[in-house]
């Protein structure tokens, strides 16, 4: 009987990096490799690298040598976006035999190790309770601070009868939540739709159309957008379907016109309040969440201030904040008015400050709601509770046994909030007729008793 070859993968990034790096293991498990166990060796090692920071490379070369060093019998190879970006420095790096720089071709990369069948698409996302659906690469922009349109220049859309049966085999396996992404997800359709009169068009909102049609319990959740993207006839079928979280995660950058110009994005301030405006005119309590890059060259306090401004007006339930990094081949890279670091972590203290009032105002909002809650596990403060997210995005715990709840949706009424998390009380067949231990239950503010 022939030993299988042993394979470890090791994934940084977003979460367009962790649905091909399941891909690519799923593939290698068609050609007959195992993943090794924890503390055993590997024939074959994956690296799947960042590079949307000098953090991310970082981290993407420490991971190489760390895995050489553990392995240093291992054949590694590299791909990701900073392999695509720094080839001949991944290439230097310790038992590097293999150095990817177009993901489109990882087939053709693995051939000399083994991999002669290709798989259609993934069917499971291990370690997650919820599966990522790529269903798009490749952005048109040219932010002057983004180096990934120079990682992923080509747009190319996955096509609908390929992404449905890859959600149809992940609704199989007991996926309830699918993520789709891409790294510009508001482009998704455009390069199929090119040439075609507009009946024949297939863009992000037609893709939602045919999923939502798709029998089984499960939910669909979009990741990131450009708030110009998130046009009415997107909106309109998020309306439409209860199966689409009311949850939009809408890329801000930075509140300030005089920024946002220097960035090339392509709104400014009122066009993303407008657009803020008109979803909550159209949608049922949603959710808005985001990204704020702090310290973009010439970034000054007032700047910072039209920042904080906006982010308070829009209301946003959660904020994704990170720091300038330049990236060699931005134009902003050259650009000398650089924000002192110490500045910038004010600025970060200050925002994340705004953030856990908002996050708080929302949450309470929910309070008397029936939340559509995917359990993710047990709370580890709480025994005899689990922790899920809702449909809106927040924190949910609630009573429950984890084992026969994870991965499942449940229906929650939301009843207090703190520290920016839900707790309710489970509704429906989920709900327990037991009551929790009395110390749990008066740890837990009560809604006539909300935190200050």
């Amino acid at each position: 009987m022939t030993t299988p070859r042993t394979c470890r993968l090791v994934t940084l990034g977003c979460k367009v990096n962790q649905y091909e790096t399941q891909y690519v293991k799923e593939t290698l498990e068609a050609n007959g490799y195992i993943e090794a166990p924890e503390g055993q060796p590997a024939d074959l090692c994956i690296v799947n690298t960042c590079t949307v920071t000098a953090e991310g490379d970082a981290k993407s070369r420490q991971a190489v040598r760390r895995l050489h060093q553990a392995q240093p019998h291992a054949a590694i190879v590299v791909m990701g976006c900073y392999a695509t970006r720094d080839p001949d420095a991944v290439a230097r790096l310790p038992g590097v035999v293999k150095v990817v720089t177009d993901k489109a071709r990882i087939g053709e990369a693995l051939a000399a190790f083994g991999v002669i069948q290709a798989i259609p698409g993934i069917s499971r996302f291990d370690a997650h309770q919820r599966a990522f659906v790529k269903v798009q690469d490749g952005c048109l922009l040219n932010c002057s601070y983004c180096i990934i349109p120079h990682v992923r220049p080509s747009l190319r859309s996955r096509t609908p009868a390929e992404i449905r049966a890859e959600v149809e085999r992940l609704i199989e396996y007991g996926y309830q939540e699918i993520v789709l992404t891409g790294i510009h997800l508001g482009h998704y359709g455009i390069d199929l739709s090119r040439g075609k009169p507009k009946s024949e068009w297939c863009r992000l909102w037609h893709l939602l159309e045919r999923l939502a049609e798709l029998p089984g319990d499960f939910r669909i959740r979009l990741s990131s957008l450009e708030a110009a993207e998130a046009r009415d006839d997107l909106v309109r079928v998020l309306a439409e379907q209860p199966r689409i979280c009311p949850h939009l995660h809408l890329c801000l950058q930075s509140g300030s016109d005089r920024i946002l110009a220097r960035m090339k994005r392509r709104y400014r301030s009122a066009g993303f309040l407008e657009r803020c405006r008109r979803i909550r005119a159209v949608l049922d309590q949603p959710a808005f969440t985001t990204d704020v890059l702090l310290g973009f060259p010439g970034e000054t306090d007032a700047d910072f201030e039209a920042t904080c401004r906006v982010v308070r007006e829009v209301g946003f339930a959660r904020i994704h904040i990170f720091s300038y990094s330049p990236r060699a081949g931005t134009a902003a890279a050259s650009w000398s008015e650089r924000v002192p670091p110490a500045v910038v972590a004010e600025r970060h203290a200050r925002l994340r400050e705004i953030e856990r009032d908002l996050t708080e105002t929302y949450c309470r909002s929910l309070l008397g709601r029936h939340l559509d809650v995917l359990v993710e596990g047990a709370d580890p403060q709480r025994p005899g509770f689990v922790r899920g997210t809702a449909c809106r995005a927040v924190p949910v715990v609630c009573r429950g046994h984890a084992p026969a709840l994870i991965r499942r949706r449940i229906s929650v009424r939301a009843v207090a909030v703190a520290d920016g998390v839900v707790f309710g009380e489970p509704t429906g067949e989920a709900a327990n007729p037991q009551r929790p231990p009395g110390g749990i239950r008066l740890a837990l503010p009560l809604m006539d008793e909300r935190p200050t």
